[in-house]
């Protein structure tokens, strides 16, 4: 899957992902290859996503995602330190 998080002012993150782990604003929710597509808020919190199993997290300050045809678009208000 290839996972793009976007920041008004940066691109954050661009690159294959084993599954994503998402702060939903109606609750967190894990993609994984093949999901359904779908469009969601996101609430202030992590985005987790793993690599080679190897985890990375990314503190965001909320914003929007869509996943359609194993493409996760991450599109974010803020990158918090």
């Amino acid at each position: 899957m290839k996972l793009e998080i976007i920041s008004p002012d940066k691109m954050v993150f661009s690159g294959e992902v084993e599954e994503v782990n998402l702060p939903g604003s109606a609750g967190s929710f894990t993609v994984l290859p093949h999901h359904t597509a779908l469009i969601s808020s996101l609430k202030a919190g992590s985005i987790v996503y793993k690599i080679g199993g190897e985890k990375t997290v990314v503190n965001v300050d909320g914003g929007f995602a869509e996943v359609k045809n194993d493409v996760i678009s991450v599109c974010v208000e803020n990158v918090l330190a």
